[in-house]
């Protein structure tokens, strides 16, 4: 009886562990597409541009926290980097959070 106990939780075990990494996967080949599309529309020498920008570069925290936080906590560099991309860029389309996933993946 006890035997079958052990089994039973080991077994459960690692289907839990087989689904988490599963979700996981999912999860990051789903940022990693998002995050080609962003940069695809920023452009080469957008992106090249814009992460050598003293601006941009300093929002790398806050746009974590801004990510982090599902788009709840902005950062005043963040706001700043946000308004200098765009008067850079007014053509670009992108959200706030799209923008904030780009700065962090620069």
């Amino acid at each position: 009886m006890k035997v079958r106990s052990v089994f039973l939780a080991l077994a459960l075990t690692g289907f839990s562990a087989m689904t988490f990494a599963s979700s996981f996967i999912g999860t990051t080949n789903a940022l990693g597409s998002s995050l080609a599309n962003i940069a695809e529309a920023l452009g080469d020498s957008t992106a090249s541009s814009l992460g050598s920008d003293k601006v941009v570069l300093q929002a790398r925290e806050d746009a974590a926290s801004f990510v982090g936080s599902d788009g709840e906590v902005r950062g005043v560099n963040l706001e700043a980097a946000l308004a200098h991309i765009r008067s850079q860029r007014p053509e670009l389309q992108a959200s706030d959070m799209q923008l904030a996933e780009a700065i962090l993946a620069l």
